[in-house]
């Protein structure tokens, strides 16, 4: 018999024609997340698993797939996804950690300029009706010679920096770990310490992962802290930054605009996460600009993200080291 996967979301066609060659597939034909008690009804019997980001695989998920010897993750991060609970039952943990480097810095960059051009608020505006040609209205702030902090200078903070050299910006970034100064040469950037880049950017670009270092790593301090009127800009994961903060610093006039492509809600490992962004924060509709988790929502880069969990799957299926593998299994 062939072993059973089960996919959790939609995928390209061509992604359920490869896994059929050696498996029995069970596709998601819908674009809907599924409730988690019907993915446990599909995988309770199942050998593989492809987990997407909505996706919380924990321990007592996986006490009711004994059977299960993969889950391969069609993400980068997988702060929702538990690695010791996988090994421990000598299940292979995989990811996809290069693809979606460029899509997410692009995309940050779109919101960085979206925010301080007052994009939304202007296409708003026409809509309904007001625009009766040029008039003294949402003036914002470019990038050209403006303060801009990357704090989380990984492969997307760095592939973020790569693309805003062309814009005649002030780079500056913060991390825990320094880069190596030919890397901050080519780059055009320069390490500086938090604090500092809190006080002097005009925008931040928050591209952290999630860990317990980093939950609410923008909390009221850090908002306070940053330079008056300035723009904060989230594209790594929600609990990174403290909504409920975002909304007090907006409301003061502390921060001038917040935009975010993650929510804390998002964040399935926290079991105090909170179940809806504030309507508090919804309700700034002239200070924010919102995406859907679309920092990788690039038709040949998603079809290339499924295509390699599904090859890290058929690997470990096959009694091969999986190539994303995230853990050790000691079978192999």
């Amino acid at each position: 018999m062939k072993p059973k996967v089960v996919l959790t979301h939609w995928v390209h066609p061509e992604i359920i024609t490869f896994l059929s060659q050696t498996c029995e597939v069970i596709a998601n034909e819908s674009r809907l997340t599924l409730p988690r008690e019907e993915i446990l009804n599909r995988a309770c019997d199942a050998q593989a698993l492809m987990a997407f980001m909505p996706d919380c695989i924990d321990d007592d998920f996986l006490d009711q797939c004994p059977d299960m010897e993969v889950v391969g993750g069609a993400m980068k991060g997988y702060d929702n996804l538990d690695p010791e609970a996988c090994e421990k039952r000598e299940i292979w943990l995989t990811n996809v950690p290069d693809l979606l480097t460029i899509p997410t810095a692009e995309l940050t960059l779109g919101l960085m300029i979206a925010l301080g051009r007052n994009v939304i608020q202007s296409d708003q505006y026409l809509r309904a009706g007001h625009f009766a040609g040029w008039e003294p209205r949402f003036y914002g702030k470019g990038l050209d010679s403006s303060v801009i902090g990357i704090v989380g200078m990984g492969a997307v903070g760095q592939a973020l920096a790569k693309r805003l050299t062309g814009f005649d910006a002030n780079l500056i970034y913060y991390d825990r770990v320094r880069l190596e100064q030919e890397t901050e040469r080519q780059l055009s950037v320069s390490y500086v310490e938090f604090s500092h880049l809190l006080s002097e950017s005009d925008f931040i670009a928050s591209i952290l992962p999630l860990n317990d270092q980093t939950l609410h790593f923008f909390d009221d301090h850090e908002i306070n802290t940053m330079k008056t009127g300035a723009y904060l800009i989230n594209t790594g994961r929600g609990s990174t930054v403290n909504e409920q903060a975002v909304v007090r610093g907006l409301a003061s006039g502390q921060i001038r605009g917040y935009a975010a492509d993650v929510y804390e809600f998002e964040d399935w490992a926290r079991g105090d996460r909170p179940r809806a962004i504030p309507a508090d924060l919804l309700n700034q509709t002239d200070k924010t600009v919102f995406t859907t988790h679309i920092g990788s929502a690039v038709e040949k880069v998603r079809f290339e993200i499924a295509m390699e969990a599904a090859v890290n799957i058929t690997q470990a299926l096959t009694g091969e080291i999986p190539q994303g593998a995230v853990n050790q299994v000691s079978r192999i």
